[in-house]
């Protein structure tokens, strides 16, 4: 998987590593115990600051889906905890769910969005 960062986008450029490393894991770019790169290779890579990689990957890690390790590195770990994934997505599905109903997305068009985004990760 190549990580391209949006330089003019108003995302944060840890943000939109952070992300793309999720997806990655989604699409199974990523699996369970593969290395990802050391934060000064990483940021070599893509051209951004080592703090801001370091920022991601600590992110990453708080957030169940990667293990830190001084010797062996950042390691993709996902920590399966559906509780704490049924609340992180409850929080974050309210928001979207409420701008959709604000501008007329029907419950309908919802659902066939979350189906296709779904199929995508298959």
């Amino acid at each position: 998987m190549i990580i391209e960062i949006d330089f003019d986008s108003d995302e944060a450029l840890y943000m939109q590593l952070r992300n793309q490393i999720i997806i990655g894991i989604a699409t199974k770019h990523f699996n369970d115990g593969d290395s990802l790169p050391s934060v000064r290779k990483m940021a070599d890579e893509i051209g951004i600051n080592m703090h801001t990689v370091n920022k991601a990957y600590a992110l990453l890690k708080s957030e169940g889906f990667l293990t830190v390790d001084r010797r062996s590195g950042a390691i993709i770990k996902v920590d399966i905890n559906e509780e704490k994934t049924r609340q992180e997505l409850l929080q974050a599905l309210q928001l979207i769910v409420a701008k959709a109903s604000c501008k007329n997305i029907s419950r309908r068009e919802v659902h066939r969005i979350v189906d296709s985004i779904y199929d995508s990760f298959q």
